[in-house]
């Protein structure tokens, strides 16, 4: 049987100090301004035909964790971090190919004036941009931007269904045919296909037109990740590629049914969706050495497990220092942040395991699907998988950064999954959008 092909993402935790204080960074904590780490790894990744980078981004930093801003300082914990947006200008400038996804919130920016970044970074990029469209988490978060905090969860989702509209209206606001550029006639756009949108929302407005020009897209490709039910009726609404990290196979198959069934619902076709679940192979000479990288995971988690609830604390917005480690998890508890983590902890924690042995369980995890092995091993493992799911790829978070990092998965497991057929060996479109689609 001939292997159905699948997609490969990246997911970058940030532009940000990578991997600070672990072995092969190199001098990262005196570099960490300059771009060469993330540039190296986009061209890495290009070379690999790994369909984007999503720079994943938040624009605070965190003190949710005993009421101190020490543990995220003292430690690099997503924090010093730059603006993904100039990021991602930098990496398209140093690639040709690749596309990058850009995390921008709902709350940070107007619908006009993301509409008019993320058509600017499609127009450079020559229609490769995506953005990875957030409503946020963190009340923190929210008032470095003047708000009291963040509106409930479910809400945050109505809302961004009217920002989603404000910000097609406004990139439909030029047509196509608009640009006409004829020397013989004067006539560089045809003014009667651009358009003013006169967007009037209950929470958002904007007259338009964009003065941007248009997408080279059209629009750009749209990121979303969401967990909860709301959240995936707006990613099956909106997403064109989709963060997904359901634990096991049977998970992972459901939510991609569920997604691709609420997206035929609404008159969407299902395949212009791509679901691509989280993943942190754990790659080795060796079964042996594999497994040997697999338990030294586990205990470097258990001896950071301050560090790692801390990053727990400040997606959740909630105080993991004041809990007992020892005791089970408590009952009921709730979080208007990220609630798919939350809810994976929690099931982690069934049977009355302490939050130390769950927390140990999460982090330890390969996320979606563990893999351990040889890049031969995972290779086989990752088309079985997909094969049981029925598509669409994966997304690589493999912690923070190191050349290491990336070249044991570009230059070492990459080849072997395209040995198989089962990843692309060249780009075959211009856009991402197209290569999206492509299978």
């Amino acid at each position: 049987m001939t292997a159905r092909p699948f997609h490969l993402g990246w997911f970058l935790q940030g532009s940000s100090v990578q991997a600070w204080g672990e072995p092969w960074t190199g001098n990262i904590g005196r570099e960490w301004m300059y771009p060469s780490l993330f540039i190296d790894m986009a061209q890495a990744l290009e070379r690999a035909c790994f369909d984007y980078i999503l720079v994943e981004d938040s624009s605070y930093v965190g003190e949710a964790y005993g009421g101190s801003r020490e543990i995220y300082l003292k430690h690099g914990l997503s924090v010093p971090r730059q603006d993904p947006a100039i990021v991602s200008t930098l990496l398209f400038a140093a690639t040709k190919h690749i596309g990058v996804a850009t995390t921008l919130a709902t709350f940070t920016h107007h619908p006009y004036l993301l509409a008019r970044m993320m058509a600017t970074l499609d127009q450079v990029s020559g229609g490769r941009a995506a953005w990875n469209m957030v409503t946020g988490s963190s009340d923190m978060a929210a008032r470095n931007y003047g708000l009291d905090g963040l509106p409930e969860h479910d809400l945050r989702y109505d809302m961004a269904d009217e920002y989603m509209a404000c910000a097609n209206a406004l990139w439909d606001s030029w047509e196509p045919g608009a640009l006409v550029a004829d020397r013989e006639s004067g006539v560089l756009v045809d003014h009667t296909k651009v358009r003013s949108v006169d967007f009037k929302g209950q929470w958002y407005s904007s007259r338009g037109p964009l003065n941007s020009g248009p997408c080279i897209q059209g629009r750009p490709v749209i990121a979303q990740a969401g967990g909860s039910a709301r959240g995936r009726q707006f990613a099956a609404t909106h997403g064109e590629t989709i963060v997904a990290n359901p634990k096991g196979i049977e998970a992972m198959k459901a939510y991609r049914n569920d997604i691709r069934a609420r997206a035929a619902a609404m008159g969407r076709n299902p395949d212009d969706i791509k679901v691509l679940f989280l993943v942190n192979p754990i790659i080795g000479e060796s079964a042996q050495h594999a497994e040997e990288r697999r338990l030294q995971r586990l205990a470097n988690a258990d001896a950071k497990i301050a560090q790692r609830l801390a990053h727990f604390s400040k997606v959740t917005n909630i105080d993991f220092a004041s809990f007992d480690l020892d005791k089970p998890i408590e009952e009921g508890l709730r979080t208007n942040g990220h609630q798919q983590n939350l809810d994976t902890l929690k099931k982690m924690g069934a049977g009355g395991k302490t939050l130390r042995q769950a927390f140990t369980d999460y982090s330890g995890t390969g996320l979606s699907v563990d893999l351990c092995g040889t890049v031969e091993t995972i290779a086989a493992r990752m088309d079985e998988v997909m094969q049981e799911v029925g598509g669409d790829g994966f997304l690589f978070s493999m912690g923070d950064v190191s050349r290491r990092v990336v070249a044991e998965v570009a230059d070492g497991l990459i080849p072997a999954l395209q040995a198989r057929g089962l990843t692309r060996t060249g780009y075959t479109h211009a856009t991402l959008r197209e290569n999206l689609r492509e299978f």
